[in-house]
């Protein structure tokens, strides 16, 4: 017996030297952060954005309470219109509608017109006009169309515009992109390809962002050119102008109302709420309804009914909507006091229904005596009867039944990418100030405008460090690390550890790792990690913050990624002028700040796919990281915007940066240091070729040429270190 104890002691002993990492491996355990506690690491990240947001609605509310007279309402009038605008990104000019009615049907007390115009150049728009019976001019309403797929012929849509043209108004409902007859996404049978409005709308956000506009964008600029349309009419007066939508329409009357003064009367239904409890509740939505620094210059949904004042507004709210109730009282109470001030309260008013999200019977005949009321000057109370509505072909204004079919026109897809272009020759023949003669070091004032577009505040805080235990394994040993990089941040890490004798070649600079996937990833016994400690080199493997342990979490299996697991993070960065892959990029220069003084032979930055354009700015801003490598990385954000589909971009975002810089530019800032980039993907994740790879990458290669470094650039399409 006694033998047989000796002999199991020593098997468990010697056991990861000869009965290899199998059953050891279910043993371990790779994550650093306690999921136990509050708060849960997968909330880390929402719940520190959200703190961020509620000092700058909390200084809000403080400016809101300044206010006391009609001169202070109108200095916020100015300062806020003009900072929506600069977010924005501002609008085209004006061109011909080149407008047509291409059908007409005469129905009970009114009739419909068919019509087709373009908002810009070749970008076409289809309406369907609803004009009363009797003789004009008709005060006219303007009707945005929330996310339904079949855009202008959604039955709250037409029932919305037939009580209003059987009472004697007229009613004009267009179909937004992405809906109806606008899809901006078409496959080869001409029929939508993703079928989901919202995705489309936030994919073509994306591109919008790069070039320094968005969606809303747009939006906004086909309904100012629908009023166009609308007031062009010989039976519209044009003094005489309503706006109603629900939904996303609400969005879009929320926006126009503040923007556009033509419109005297307005009913936003189911939006307005606040944007304080809209990212307590359900987070922020797509892309049209998130502004960039939006709350960071201190502008909610209040603020789109104080522009529009002290015009007639009127909130139409439901109960059960998933846009929060308590936050509608909140943004109606602080409009009615504005609307007190301008002596003209009765002009603001707010009807909240029993029901749910949508433009249900009581929101359409709340809107209707709203608008005839202040339109007509007829205080009543028209109720809606059980009339018929029109199906869907009826109301098509196409022969396809989707524009692009039809006219080979231009999607938000092909503006974006013209505007793309436009910058990137803007760029070459003016240089911003990230062009610099090649043999120099980038210069402070590079730096600085490199941090000032990603919102990292330089110099960046040392971070604070937290060992949290060891794991052992055969021939090194992995410590858990955490380290704050800002208070409510904090970044998990395995530093792995080789023994002095297992060193090879003298001191290395330290390996930082980032895996989009998460340093688990890559960790365990004959991953990635191992084989970088097996070749001598010292490796800490990181998670920034929303990915890996933090991460909100985990895409489906089966589905493509479009927008990524961290989308609502990502809008909540944008909506603080404070883009995720800034904050992921002070986390590195944080943990660097902390790490130099023990690393004098530097770091090497090792950064696969998502992770890739973070580490790239790291390297950037601190000379510290004398080596960069990049596996599976995003080519270039051009590429963003000129790939309509593409793939978990959003969190990479910087908007406006087309304007200054692309990410092969900024790589060239790198020489002469080490760069090499391996297996670069496309924005849908494809795989570049080696003559792409090279076609983009042409400037990096001009830069480390005039600088003699050839060697120390290294474009590759094949295998990763790992997989060799």
């Amino acid at each position: 017996m006694r033998c047989l104890i000796i002999g199991f002691v020593y098997l468990l002993a010697a056991w990861p030297a000869w009965m290899g990492p199998g059953l050891l491996r279910a043993q371990e355990k790779l994550s650093v952060l306690p999921a136990a506690e509050e708060p849960e690491p997968r909330k880390m990240l929402y719940r520190y954005l959200l703190a961020q947001a509620q000092k700058q609605f909390d200084a809000r509310r403080a400016a809101i309470a300044t206010l006391k007279t009609p001169a202070d309402i109108q200095k916020r009038q100015q300062q806020i219109k003009t900072r929506f605008l600069e977010a924005l990104g501002g609008f085209p000019e004006r061109t011909p509608l080149h407008a047509r009615t291409v059908g007409t049907q005469q129905r009970d007390g009114y009739r419909i017109e068919k019509v087709i115009f373009e908002s810009r150049p070749q970008h076409h728009v289809t309406a369907t006009l609803y004009l009363p019976d009797g003789t004009p001019p008709f005060p006219g309403v303007l009707m945005p169309i929330g996310h339904s797929p079949n855009g202008k012929a959604a039955e709250t849509t037409q029932r919305g515009a037939i009580l209003l043209a059987r009472n004697g108004l007229a009613a004009l409902a267009y179909d937004p992109i992405g809906q109806g007859e606008r899809w901006q996404l078409l496959d080869r049978q001409g029929k939508p390809t993703l079928g989901n409005s919202t995705t489309e709308h936030t994919l073509a956000g994306i591109g919008a962002l790069l070039n320094g506009q968005n969606t809303a964008t747009y939006r906004i600029w086909d309904g100012i050119r629908s009023l166009d349309y609308l007031t062009s009419r010989p039976e519209i007066d044009p003094q005489r102008i309503g706006c109603t939508g629900c939904s996303g329409g609400g969005t879009l009357t929320s926006y126009l109302m503040a923007l556009d003064d033509r419109i005297t009367v307005a009913a936003p239904s189911c939006y307005l709420t606040s944007l304080e409890r809209l990212f307590a509740t359900i987070g922020p939505q797509d892309a049209e309804q998130n502004i960039t620094g939006q709350v960071a210059f201190g502008m909610d949904h209040a603020d789109y009914i104080t522009l529009h004042a002290p015009r007639p507004t009127l909130i139409c709210a439901a109960t059960h909507d998933f846009f929060d109730i308590q936050g509608t009282w909140t943004t109606f109470r602080e409009a009615k006091r504005i609307y007190g001030l301008l002596g003209h309260s009765e002009r603001m008013d707010l009807v909240e229904a029993d029901s749910g999200h949508g433009f249900s019977r009581p929101h359409r005949e709340a809107m209707v005596r709203w608008m005839r009321r202040w339109l007509l000057g007829k205080d009543d109370a028209p109720v809606e009867s059980d009339f018929p509505i029109a199906a869907d072909a009826d109301l098509q204004c196409t022969r396809s039944g989707q524009v692009l079919e039809e006219f080979k026109g231009k999607s938000v897809f092909t503006l974006n990418a013209e505007k793309a272009q436009e910058l990137a020759t803007q760029r070459n023949t003016a240089p911003s100030a990230l062009a610099q003669p090649p043999d120099r070091a980038p210069t402070a004032e590079l730096l600085k405008n490199v941090a000032r577009l990603i919102a990292v505040p330089l110099p960046v805080s040392a971070a604070k460090r937290k060992d949290l235990g060891s794991l052992q394994r055969a021939g090194y040993r992995i410590d858990k690390v955490m380290f704050t990089t800002e208070p409510g941040i904090t970044v998990p890490g395995l530093l792995c550890v080789t023994r002095p004798e297992s060193s090879k070649g003298g001191p290395r600079p330290l390996v930082l790792y980032f895996q989009d996937k998460g340093m688990a990833a890559d960790a365990g016994p004959g991953g990635a990690l191992e084989k970088l400690v097996q070749s001598g080199q010292r490796v800490l493997a990181l998670d920034l913050r929303g990915f890996g342990e933090t991460a909100p979490g985990t895409p489906a299996a089966g589905r493509p990624n479009y927008l990524g697991v961290d989308f609502k993070e990502a809008f909540l960065g944008l909506h603080l002028d404070r883009p995720l892959l800034g904050q992921r990029v002070q986390d590195i220069l944080s943990i660097v700040e902390t790490l130099a003084a023990d690393t004098p032979e530097g770091f090497h930055v090792l950064a696969h796919g998502k992770t890739g354009p973070i580490a790239l700015h790291a390297a950037a801003l601190d000379r510290r990281i004398q080596q960069l490598t990049l596996e599976q990385a995003l080519v270039s954000w051009s590429n963003v915007v000129h790939t309509p589909i593409s793939h978990d971009q959003l969190a990479s975002v910087v908007p406006g940066v087309l304007k200054s810089y692309d990410l092969p530019e900024l790589a060239a800032t790198l020489a002469p240091r080490p760069l090499t980039i391996r297996r670069s993907v496309d924005a849908a994740g494809q795989p570049l070729t080696p003559a792409g790879l090279e076609s983009v990458y042409a400037p990096v290669r001009s830069a480390y040429h005039r600088l003699q470094a050839d060697g120390h650039l290294v474009l590759e399409t094949g295998a990763s270190a790992a997989e060799r």
